[in-house]
This record gives C-alpha cells, sequence and structure tokens, in this order.
C-alpha cells in the first residue's frame, strides 16, 4: 500500500481542509442535545420562554452550520476521492501497457482487467468514504461518551463497558474480511476471463453447439464469485447486528437505571433526554465505524492487488551492450527461448537479413514463428544468443526508437470501430496521402467503392467486413508510416491468389528499402523471399531460397508437394 499512499500525500494539505470543516461541524452537531437539556431542565421549568427562544433559535444556527460544514466537507471528499482514483486508474492503465508480455502473462489480462475496474472502484470508495465517516464517527463516538461522562458518568459507565467488546468485534472481522474479499476478487478475474473467451468465441461456440457447455462453465465461474462474496458479506454482516443487540441491552440498562435516578432525584429528566440522544447518536456513530470497516476491507484488498501492478519493476530495461560490425539489418545470433522456461519454444536460431531483403517463415502450427517475431519486437528477452537491428543488439535501444521500426500485422489484430482513415492512422497523425498510398500498395480497392470511402464507418474487430478486406486495412495501417521493417504475420491467408501476388509484387517495388518477414502457410506467398526459413517445434529444419529448399530439405517439399497437390 505504499505506492498507494504515494498517491493520496499531495492530497494531504486538501484533505485536511476536508477534515477541519468536518470537524468543526461535528463539534457543532455534538452540541444539540446537551442544549435541549438546558431548555429543558432550566428554561422549561422556569417557564422562560424569552431564553427558550434564543436557545431554541440558537440550536437552529447550529444545525444550519451543522448541515453546511457537513455538506461542503463531503463535495471536498468526493472531489479529493475522484482526483486520487483518476491518477491511480491512468497510471494503472498506463503500467499495463508498459509491462512486458511475461508480466503480463503472469497476471493475465482478465485479472489486469478486474484491477482497473472494479479493485479501483472498491479503492475509491475507501478513500471518499474514509474522509466523510473517518472523521464525523470518531468524533461523534468519543465526543458522545465525553459529554455523556460529564453530564451522567454512571449511565456513561453502561455504555463505556460495551465498548470494548463492540471494537474486538470490529477489528477481529475486519482483518478476517481483507482476506475473504482478497479471495473474491480472484474469483472475480476468473469469472472475467470466462466472460472474455464466450464473447470473444461466440460465433464459434454458436457454429460448434457449445452453448451450453459455455453457459455451465460460467456458471461455475459465477457460483464461485457468488459463494466467495457471500462468505466474506455474511462476516461482515455479523457486525450490525451484534452492535444493534449490545447497544440495545445498553440502552435498555440507560433507560432502566435513568428512571430510578430519576425518581431519586438524582438527575433531571431534561439530561436523560439528552443522554438518549446522545445514546443514539453514539449509536449511529458505531454504525458509521462498521459501514467504515466494510469498505477499509475491500479497499485495502483491492489497494493491494493495485499494488502489486504499479510495483511492477521494469523488465525491459535498456541496456548498455556492444555493437555488432556484421554489415546486416537483422540478425538472429543462436537464439533460444522458452515461454515457461522448461521446454524451448525456440532452439538455437540464426540467420541474418540486409537491408530490403524478404524472409519468408513457414512451418507448422506451434513450430515458434510468431514466437520469433516477438523476440524481434522485444516482447520477450531471448534467453540464449543476441538479436541485432543494424549493428546494436535490440537489448541497448529504446522501446520508443525500437518500436517506430516497425510496420506489424499480427495474426490475430483488431479494428477498432472508428472510420477507415482512423483506423489506418492509428492516433500517428498521418497525412491523407500516406494513408491512400498505404492502402494503395494493400490492395484495399474497395475502399473507394464505399460510399464514404475512408470516411465510412467500420464495426468494431471488422465484424462487418470480409476477413480478406479486414487483412488489407491491417496491412495498410502496418504500411502507412513508412517502416524500416515490415512483419506480416499470416496476413494474407484470406486472400485469393491473384491479390496475394498483387500484394507481394507493390511490396517490392514501393517498399524495396524496408526489410520484410513474412509468416505465411503458403509457399506461393513467400517462394520469391531472398531467405525462406522453415521451422519445426522451435528448431530450424531449412534456409535458403525457393530453390535450394526445394533440393535440401525434404519437410519443405512435402509442403509444397502437398499444396500443388491441393491447388491442383
Amino acid at each position: 500500500m505504499k505506492t498507494i499512499w504515494n498517491y493520496l500525500r499531495p492530497k494531504v494539505p486538501a484533505m485536511c481542509v476536508g477534515f477541519t470543516i468536518k470537524f468543526s461541524g461535528t463539534i457543532v452537531e455534538l452540541l444539540l442535545p446537551w442544549m435541549l437539556s438546558v431548555i429543558l431542565d432550566q428554561f422549561v421549568v422556569q417557564r422562560d420562554l424569552h431564553s427558550i427562544v434564543i436557545w431554541g433559535s440558537l440550536m437552529i444556527l447550529c444545525s444550519a452550520v451543522a448541515l453546511t460544514t457537513n455538506v461542503v466537507a463531503n463535495r471536498m471528499a468526493a472531489r479529493v476521492s475522484r482526483d486520487f482514483i483518476r491518477e491511480v486508474r491512468q497510471d494503472l492503465f498506463t503500467k499495463t501497457t508498459e509491462i512486458s508480455c511475461a508480466q503480463t502473462d503472469q497476471f493475465t489480462i482478465p485479472s489486469l482487467v478486474s484491477r482497473m475496474s472494479s479493485d479501483t472502484y472498491n479503492l475509491h470508495m475507501m478513500v471518499d468514504r474514509m474522509q466523510r465517516l473517518g472523521v464525523r464517527a470518531p468524533i461523534l463516538l468519543v465526543g458522545g461518551i465525553a459529554i455523556t461522562l460529564s453530564m451522567e458518568p454512571v449511565l456513561t459507565l453502561v455504555l463505556i463497558a460495551i465498548l470494548p467488546i463492540l471494537g474486538f468485534i470490529v477489528v477481529y472481522i475486519s482483518r478476517k474480511g481483507v482476506v475473504l474479499y482478497s479471495k473474491t476478487q480472484t474469483s472475480l478475474d476468473h469469472m472475467i476471463r470466462r466472460a472474455q473467451e464466450s464473447i470473444t468465441g461466440i460465433r464459434v461456440i454458436q457454429a460448434l453447439s457449445k452453448t451450453e457447455y459455455e453457459k455451465n462453465e460460467f456458471n461455475k465461474a459465477n457460483v464461485d464469485v457468488a459463494n466467495n462474496d457471500y462468505r466474506a458479506s455474511m462476516l461482515m454482516s455479523i457486525t450490525n447486528p451484534t452492535m444493534n443487540f449490545l447497544l440495545n441491552i445498553g440502552l435498555t440498562l440507560v433507560i432502566v437505571i435513568g428512571a430510578y435516578r430519576v425518581n431519586n432525584g438524582q438527575t433531571n429528566p431534561g439530561t436523560i433526554v439528552a443522554f438518549l440522544s446522545y445514546f443514539t447518536i453514539i449509536l449511529n456513530a458505531l454504525m458509521m465505524v462498521t459501514r467504515m470497516f466494510v469498505m477499509y476491507s475491500k479497499g485495502i484488498a483491492s489497494g493491494r492487488r493495485i499494488a502489486q501492478v504499479l510495483d511492477t519493476p521494469e523488465e525491459m530495461t535498456q541496456r548498455d551492450l556492444p555493437c555488432d560490425d556484421a554489415p546486416v539489418h537483422i540478425r538472429f545470433d543462436n537464439v533460444s527461448f522458452s515461454y515457461a522456461k522448461v521446454n524451448e519454444n525456440l532452439k538455437d536460431i540464426s540467420f541474418s537479413l540486409k537491408q530490403g531483403e524478404t524472409l519468408g517463415i513457414i512451418g507448422a502450427t506451434g513450430s515458434g514463428k510468431t514466437t520469433l517475431i516477438q523476440l524481434l519486437l522485444r516482447f520477450y528477452d531471448a534467453d540464449q544468443g543476441s538479436i541485432y537491428i543494424g549493428n546494436q543488439n535490440i537489448q541497448s535501444i529504446s522501446d520508443a526508437k525500437l518500436h517506430t521500426m516497425f510496420g506489424v500485422v499480427f495474426q490475430n489484430d483488431f479494428l477498432y470501430s472508428d472510420t477507415i482513415f482512423e483506423n489506418i492512422d492509428f492516433g500517428r497523425n498521418l497525412s491523407p496521402d500516406q494513408i491512400k498510398q498505404a492502402a494503395k500498395v494493400a490492395q484495399a480497392d474497395f475502399i473507394d467503392e464505399r460510399q464514404e470511402g475512408f470516411s465510412g464507418e467500420i464495426a468494431a474487430k471488422g465484424a462487418d467486413i470480409s476477413g480478406g478486406q479486414k487483412q488489407r486495412l491491417l496491412i495498410a495501417r502496418a504500411l502507412a508510416a513508412n517502416p524500416q521493417i515490415m512483419i506480416l504475420d499470416d496476413s494474407s491467408s484470406a486472400l485469393d491468389y491473384k491479390t496475394d501476388a498483387a500484394l507481394r509484387f507493390a511490396l517490392k517495388s514501393s517498399f524495396a528499402e524496408a526489410t520484410k518477414i513474412i509468416i505465411a502457410q503458403r509457399i506461393s506467398s513467400i517462394h520469391s523471399a531472398d531467405h525462406i526459413l522453415v521451422l519445426d517445434d522451435g528448431a530450424m529444419i531449412g534456409y535458403g531460397t525457393h530453390d535450394e529448399l526445394m533440393e535440401q530439405c525434404s519437410e519443405y517439399r512435402d509442403i509444397a508437394a502437398f499444396q500443388m497437390e491441393e491447388v491442383g
């Protein structure tokens, strides 16, 4: 929670002002029952109407002051908590985008979404309620006891005898509550993951008649969240009835003992009326403390989960590494990598590309093609070996500089619900000419056939356009900023052979200086590449031109023969 406190520290002056205003209003509010007892015991008995009016007017004024100060303090508390959680949520989002892919895998996407939504809400409510109730409730509680002790010590002892029991119950339950609410948030992460997976794959689920199965799986996660939340809520709900029970016993004893004392002339009726008012105030204060501890339990549990992300150390740091003298643009030097650090996903990969050359990568599903690209983009660091761009090890290049070198189309890329122009521009403030030229090279001629052209809207994830149209828009996005290195990860699988050939010709003529890496399932998409890398189970089993591989690599020949047969 040290990180969360760093966000609260600048808000301390504003919080102190709010506390002072809240303190003043609460003290004034505490005077009201005492003033009532003075009116009843002194002026009503003396039938002093003038004094009753004066003191009654004073009570109205105090009530107005208490109301005004509470409203002002609450508004200040709301402003502080709003600004606090906005900064936390913004930095949490920024940190989420900056942590490495390995760290993202460790947290999981659903957990990060949960921390950014429900956890920040719980933290916001804790900070807000602590400002509102954290001052008011203790003052009403302690102040009420202090005033009643001065007014009627004997009756106050009844109340004081109950307080240690109530305090023990609140502290014990709140400590248990933090653990249970942490468990609830973890189960919520799992439920969000189930929901995301089901919504993302809804068409596949429906096509395979797996709707009932997914309903049952989501129901299990939903029940788990409900049960954990139920256990936490049941534990926290013990405080209210327990407090009511103990305080009502105390109130009964106060009335009985007070009646005897009034009857014996040891106290005045007005004092008993004021005491009962204070008793009600103290009861309400204890109820506030109970609610505050519920919010505290949730907020602390959520704050710890948020701090875990914010305190995550940066893995992909820029390092001072020696340069490479080889006159190439991209070089992999004996690179090996494993996601789980058990079985290697890539084994001893070595190759080099000169600027402007094209590398085609082919291999079976799971052979490590996309993993190789992720290492080049430094989403992960290689376990062994080195990767160079130009003469620099990529670990010595800043992320900002490194990623501007690339234009990338990933295997499972996305489109926004926005105009075609904005989807290609992607917030980079590119010129209309750059956008149009990129769309032309990407063979996205269908844009001109649409009535609104580049201003036309498309649905989220390109749901209202075909797979081939979506891929061409994504390719246009990758080309628009004229990158030094282009990576096309199975980005032409939905294109027909004619369009695919036209795209390859346009890339070669319009982006001759760019180094291109093309991952493909079809040999026809990469057969004219300067180099072709064949992967199998993370290992290089072939490297060369198409003709060389047809002679030297039996696996490549088998793929070619199968695809030729398929076309035939």
